[in-house]
């Protein structure tokens, strides 16, 4: 196994870390990543469908998820998660994340006294299931010039002067997140920096422990040498000391366990982590660096004396030929005043020679001959998708069946009167429009929400008729102050016809012919009306289209049905404006004998 990150890995980061968020993509914008390394972030009780941060000078939007497994469906080829989640939810976390096969390779625990039970039991579940933890209680990894974790290695100034912004060839493990930045500085300064760096963790039961993380760094042709910074407490280094006897590491290794001080108390102290407790004479500091020097390993004095040891191994590999001069990158300076946008547009751009449509320069849709109708406008602006051509021409079949319902309706009323009391065109068709609502035009929403609801949940169509009526509703979609089983409304027919001749299947139209069957049995004109039958196969088109459930109940709630009818309408709405305006109509005024006065003495207080 190679390196656990490169240019390409991506994370997705539970629990909404803003500040180590934007660390990270500060890091990514330094060294000229082609993708951010956060693809996603799962926030459990946000309300948010994205967060906002900083990449450069710009803003990117890092999309929001409930769960991990919403953010992996989304984003599989991320195979990092970045687990922030605190100790009491972190092992539920983690395990989520194991359970989601083929996803993650890694999963990093920041959080410190997850309960050693559940701590062994998620570590042996990872190994099982092939994903390596970094943790609990780690700061992290970072594969320079290429992927960094969250907080490691500090600010990006700190990040340039420790050389982290580019591999070097030193694999860095070691126990303490805090030592770990400080050690990267020593490396820099004494040699060429780190190819790869992991701090495993300060609990006493963390998933991936010295031996993995070297072992794969002896097969990394990158890393020419290798530093382990142990501590007091437990046994891990032994097992670091077997694999160099036996060859398994033929690499060399810089290795030094902090605490020797440890001899000079009386009794056992434990230094800062859970881990970090000498329980028998083979776990004390000065006992592990003993064995590591006479297993060959290069361990120094003292700390003290660990810059000289880096620097004299460093430099003999260089004059044995293993280690070359590094070129240093260019990098790219992070804004020290960046201005957050004020709006967010994901839908056209008006930027550079052409505008575009979701991407679309418009000179490539406008044109007959581009093969774009206004059902493929609305489709990329609206939902930022190109449809299929059955599709869109669904779309424009209803446009064209709402365009007018004649001037008696109130929407056309009201533009009508409008226009005759001499306001422009749009004074006139805002009144019409803003006449629509659940009596009128809205209906279509209804009609597919609950529609949608009852076939969601199951109701036979007798349930579904008695679940309205105890909520005290009517069905919308359903009813027609004219039309009857006997004297069907043809534009209803139209549309059934064509979506039985175009659409891959109708499951919500079967269904609410159904209904239509039980309405039309009590009284024959509760049929399914137009509003009824649009709403209803636009469901099932967001279906056959691949949408899932919850993304059609959003189009519902949003009003994208209704915004159909607006703009089908509208064009009626103009009409009967600029027929009054060419017949020049008078000021209207509504007849008095057409309305009932009941007007008494006013009672004074």
């Amino acid at each position: 196994m190679g390196a656990l990150f490169t240019k390409d890995t991506q994370a997705i980061f539970w629990n909404n870390n803003t500040s180590a968020i934007q660390r990270m993509l500060d890091y990514d914008y330094t060294i000229s990543r082609a993708k951010p390394s956060v693809a996603a972030i799962v926030a459990p009780t946000s309300n948010n469908k994205f967060e906002k941060f900083f990449y450069g000078p710009d803003e990117i939007m890092v999309p929001v998820y409930r769960t991990t497994g919403e953010a992996a469906k989304a984003f599989p080829k991320s195979d990092v998660l970045l687990n922030f989640a605190s100790f009491r939810t972190a092992y539920d976390v983690t395990m989520e994340a194991i359970a989601i096969k083929g996803q993650f390779k890694t999963v990093m625990v920041t959080a410190e006294g997850i309960p050693e039970r559940l701590a062994r039991k998620m570590n042996q579940s990872a190994r099982d299931a092939g994903v390596t933890v970094i943790g609990p209680a780690t700061v992290g990894g970072i594969a320079p010039g290429a992927f960094k974790i969250a907080n490691v290695g500090g600010t990006i100034e700190n990040i340039v002067n420790s050389k982290l912004h580019r591999a070097g060839s030193c694999g860095l493990v070691t126990r303490s997140g805090g030592l770990f930045n400080e050690l990267s500085n020593i490396i820099a300064i004494n040699a060429d920096g780190i190819s790869e760096g992991v701090a495993i963790g300060g609990d006493r039961f963390v998933g991936s422990v010295f031996i993995d993380n070297l072992l794969r760094m002896e097969n990394n042709p990158e890393v020419k040498y290798m530093i382990l910074l142990g501590e007091v407490g437990g046994t891990e280094e032994y097992k670091v000391i077997e694999a160099v006897k036996n060859g398994q590491i033929k690499k060399p290794i810089i290795a030094w366990c902090i605490g020797t001080i440890a001899k000079h108390f009386s009794s056992g102290v434990q230094f800062g982590h859970a881990g970090a407790s000498a329980n028998a004479d083979a776990e004390t500091a000065a006992a592990k660096n003993q064995a590591m020097a006479e297993a060959g390993i290069f361990v120094p004095e003292s700390f003290n004396d660990l810059p000289n040891k880096i620097k004299e191994v460093y430099e003999k590999l260089k004059a044995e030929g293993i280690v070359t001069d590094i070129a240093e990158p260019a990098l790219k300076t992070v804004p020290t005043v960046r201005r957050a946008k004020e709006f967010i547009c994901t839908i056209s751009d008006d930027r550079g020679d052409e505008a575009t449509y979701a991407g679309y320069p418009i000179s490539s849709v406008a044109t007959p001959e581009t093969g774009f109708g206004i059902g493929d406008v609305i489709s990329l602006l609206w939902f930022k998708k190109r449809y299929p051509k059955w599709a869109t021409e669904y779309i424009e079949t209803v446009l064209k069946t709402v365009a007018d319902h004649g001037p008696a309706v109130s929407g056309a009323h009201n533009a009508k009167v409008t226009a005759r009391a001499g306001k422009d065109v749009i004074s006139s068709l805002v009144t019409g429009l803003l006449t629509i609502g659940p009596r009128f035009g809205g209906a279509i929403d209804d009609a597919a929400r609950y529609f949608k609801y009852a076939n969601d949940n199951g109701m036979s169509p007798t349930e579904f008729i008695d679940y309205m009526k105890r909520e005290g509703k009517t069905i919308s979609g359903i009813g027609h102050r004219i039309k009857s089983v006997r004297n069907p409304d043809l534009r209803v027919s139209g549309l059934k016809k064509f979506a039985a001749e175009n659409f891959p299947a109708t499951p919500l139209l079967d269904y609410a012919l159904e209904v239509e069957k039980l309405t039309t049995s009590k009284k024959d004109n509760l049929i399914l009306n137009v509003d009824g039958t649009i709403g209803i196969l636009m469901v099932d088109m967001w279906r056959a289209l691949g949408y899932s459930e919850a993304d059609i109940d959003g189009f519902i709630d949003a009003g994208a049905l209704n915004a159909f009818f607006v703009v089908g309408r509208s064009i009626g709405f103009i009409g009967h404006i600029l027929d009054e305006k060419r017949l020049g109509m008078p000021m209207y005024r509504h007849p008095t004998d057409d309305i009932l006065y009941n007007v008494e003495l006013a009672e004074q207080l």
